[in-house]
């Protein structure tokens, strides 16, 4: 390791792109978001800057997610994204060519990867290591997953949901739902409509989805008073809506995540299965956090879940853990260039 090798981790998620770097952790955690300008054709602001921009840019601005279900949807624009992020993290002064390690999601295909792969590079990148996301978050979770055994994780982030069975440091069983966080939000957002004739924006989906939200109904429900435009009249209104409403909104998406888990359970060769009802399931991202998931998971598969500590960033952390190791994790990176 000469003085000059800098090192990047970064988990770039559909909703959120977080940055570690050896020795300082997680540097950044912005939204994936871009701000293109129309008539001049380019990047305007990229991350929390854009962020703010959305829904309320003049028609000259489009607010862009270039990562749609945890792949590369607009390549010029990760690009732009990643460079942004890669010289954030570095600091002005800095033009060493960091080598970059990115988590993408367990279903990619081998064009999805390499488009990513180029992106970093041409982002300023001098080598690019990729890794999927369920290992990623395996060593972030601290599962020991180069042992013989079985580990089961489940991601749930803003764009997909990945579950994965990992032994031996590999993917033994996975698969990907282009179902999570954002799918969620957006049932939320439906429901109101439906059912109150209310129109309110992603941002209170969410807000109502953290606040009273639950995998599966309570008996103890909690209100929660929501703002939003009246459809028929067009002038602002506000309803209560309850926690269990929450739980019928969501309940068809919440039924996908658990169908992908029943999925590789299914997959998995009987060994495998046997530790993994021994060990339970581990679950990381930022919807697994959302209130009695761990319970529907041991009510849809029989075996228990539980939610990892720093769910949210465990995939960032895995990364700087796999720059710190990359020897031995060598057999689980995908793709490097």
């Amino acid at each position: 390791m000469g003085l000059f090798t800098t090192k990047l981790g970064i988990d770039l998620g559909t909703a959120n792109t977080l940055v570690f770097v050896p020795k300082k952790g997680i540097v950044l955690n912005e939204p994936s978001v871009v701000a293109v300008s129309l008539a001049e054709n380019k990047v305007v602001a990229v991350g929390n800057e854009a962020k703010l921009m959305v829904g309320k840019t003049p028609d000259t601005i489009i607010a862009y997610r270039p990562m749609k279900d945890g792949v590369i949807a607009d390549y010029r624009i990760t690009e732009a994204m990643l460079r942004y992020y890669i010289k954030k993290a570095l600091g002005r002064w800095n033009i060493a060519k960091p080598e970059v390690l990115i988590s993408v999601p367990a279903g990619v295909t081998s064009t999805e990867k390499r488009s990513v792969s180029e992106a970093s590079l041409k982002a300023g990148a001098k080598k690019t290591y990729i890794i999927k996301e369920p290992i990623l978050a395996a060593i972030g979770a601290d599962i020991p997953i180069h042992e013989p055994t079985g580990h089961m994780v489940i991601d749930i982030g803003g764009g997909t949901t990945d579950a994965a069975v990992i032994s031996l440091g590999g993917i033994v069983a996975s698969t990907s739902v282009k179902v999570a966080g954002n799918k969620i939000d957006q049932a939320i957002t439906d429901y109101i409509k439906k059912n109150y004739n209310l129109a309110v924006g992603d941002k209170s989906a969410e807000d109502i989805k953290i606040k009273i939200g639950s995998a599966i109904p309570v008996e103890k429900e909690d209100r929660y008073e929501i703002k939003g435009r009246d459809l028929l009249t067009g002038l602002p209104r506000s309803v209560v809506i309850t926690t269990n409403e929450m739980v019928k909104a969501i309940e068809s998406e919440l039924r996908e995540i658990t169908k992908a888990i029943k999925y590789v359970l299914q997959e998995t060769p009987p060994e495998l299965a046997a530790d993994i009802i021994d060990q339970g399931i581990v679950m990381t991202g930022g919807s697994s956090l959302l209130r009695n998931m761990t319970e529907l998971v041991y009510r849809a598969t029989g075996v228990r879940a539980r939610v990892a500590d720093n769910a949210l960033f465990c995939v960032a952390n895995g990364t700087g853990i796999a720059l710190d190791h990359l020897d031995v994790y060598k057999k689980s990176i995908t793709s490097k260039s």
